[in-house]
């Protein structure tokens, strides 16, 4: 959407939090609260116009950001100048960023964008927001000032996209430039009114090492996936929703030698690798004609003629499993990619769902088969009732035995208990199973004990 176009959307007013009847303002009774808050808004609407009066916005959309709010910033001031109103320096700077963020942000969710403790935003009406913090989810102050108002905040996210939201298409995926995750819903199946879920791609990125600190794995375990990424193993990293299989998966993908060259598939860009020979893939939506999907599926088998070494697809969640699977078992070892499932055993399952509901005529025998080729290893992520994130299984597919996939767990966690806090107690413990890539994984630098034992990890 063009700033003039944001600009004359949002003149009308912009968003106070409402206050119960009764309440007092410096002694001021609620009347005299409301002429405050309608002098506000009045003068809100002269900082609109003026705006649109003063400044040549038909050039700041080809303009810097940090250019567009200093030129913004100014005109607001020189407005507020004009105005006499009297401000404190600190209610002064609190009005010019409300407008700034109503203007070129989204309006309030803006502060909680810069919060990087905040994983998901989650507008549940115009007036009840909640945020998830450290894995638990708190109510916040924040509020629209009706659905019309939350409305134009959605239409700005996704018309930036070139997506639409409206009766005709009441729900839409989209992201922000940051790369976080958006997805809408609006009347007449939201029947409480416009809803709508951010999922943030913060700018903190979580190396293998700080995951050992906080307690979600143990230096060993570390040792041990570097081992099977660099026997090139096919690796599965599967998990519920939030549980940090993303996160999980970029640190895998640190392992993969620099002389290798990566493609990644991804329906929402998020992973983040370092390595200097990196193609990214994105799928892209039907445009407003209904036409130019392109699909994971479409990716994946575009990528197979790039010549990859390996192939790390951000989620499998459609027919894009076949095209997977057959890549992982024929040439394309060293694969990575992530699938919602709440078990190693879940998520062979899964893949075998996702291959009968892409319509694929095959035997439940050979698909099985198919499956026991290309995966050899699961890893399993989750996010616990105390809000951790921590490692629970390394799963390896080991084979066949009659219609039934084997599978075996090699590292675990186990819970002892819970702390005074709430916090989980528990200890990661080797099995002792012999793995079936032992040879592969001991030639990559990992020595296999064949005793189990408990290790322990920081930050528990």
């Amino acid at each position: 959407m063009r700033l003039v176009d944001r600009l004359s959307k949002n003149a009308p007013g912009a968003a106070l939090p409402e206050t119960p009847a009764g309440s007092l303002i410096g002694g001021a009774p609620q009347r005299k609260r409301d002429e405050v808050a309608e002098g506000l808004r009045r003068l809100k609407l002269r900082v609109h116009n003026r705006l649109m009066e003063t400044l040549d916005v038909s050039k700041l959309d080809a303009l810097e950001p940090a250019m567009v709010s200093a030129k913004v910033t100014a005109a607001i001031n020189e407005t507020l100048d004009q105005d006499g109103r009297l401000f404190t320096d600190l209610d002064r700077a609190r009005f010019v960023s409300e407008i700034k963020n109503e203007l070129l942000g989204l309006g309030p969710l803006e502060p909680l964008l810069h919060d990087d403790d905040i994983t998901d935003i989650l507008v549940n009406g115009h007036n009840q927001v909640y945020v998830e913090k450290f894995g638990k989810l708190h109510a916040t102050d924040v509020t629209f000032q009706d659905d019309q108002h939350l409305m134009l905040i959605i239409d700005r996210i996704v018309s930036q996209v070139g997506r639409r939201v409206d009766e005709a298409s009441p729900m839409v995926d989209a992201r922000l430039r940051d790369g976080s995750r958006i997805n809408a819903i609006i009347p007449p199946l939201a029947l409480d009114g416009p809803a709508l879920s951010i999922r943030r791609f913060g700018k903190r990125r979580y190396d293998i090492a700080a995951l050992v600190e906080k307690g979600s794995l143990t230096a060993e375990i570390v040792d041990f996936l570097r081992a099977l990424v660099r026997a090139r193993l096919n690796i599965i990293v599967c998990g519920g929703t939030g549980s940090g299989k993303t996160t999980m998966l970029n640190c895998l993908s640190a392992f993969v030698p620099e002389d290798e060259r990566i493609v990644t598939i991804e329906d929402s860009a998020e992973l983040s690798l370092q390595q200097p020979h990196v193609v990214r893939l994105e799928t892209r939506p039907q445009n407003l004609e209904g036409k130019g999907e392109v699909t994971q599926r479409d990716l994946v088998k575009n990528c197979l003629r790039m010549r990859p070494d390996r192939i790390i697809v951000g989620e499998v969640r459609g027919a894009e499993v076949y095209d997977m699977l057959q890549a992982m078992s024929t040439g394309h070892d060293g694969s990575i990619a992530t699938i919602h499932a709440n078990s190693p055993r879940e998520s062979i399952g899964r893949l075998e769902m996702m291959m009968l509901l892409g319509g694929f005529s095959i035997p439940q025998r050979a698909m099985r088969q198919q499956i026991a080729s290309a995966v050899n290893i699961v890893v399993h992520v989750s996010r616990l009732s105390d809000g951790t994130r921590k490692l629970l299984k390394i799963s390896e597919v080991s084979g066949m035995e009659g219609e039934t996939i084997m599978m075996q767990d090699l590292f675990e966690f186990v819970r002892t208990g819970t702390g005074p806090d709430g916090r989980i107690l528990g200890e990661f413990r080797s099995t002792g199973i012999r793995s079936s890539y032992a040879q592969q994984i001991e030639i990559a630098g990992f020595k296999l004990d064949p005793t189990p034992r408990a290790m322990r990890a920081g930050g528990r």
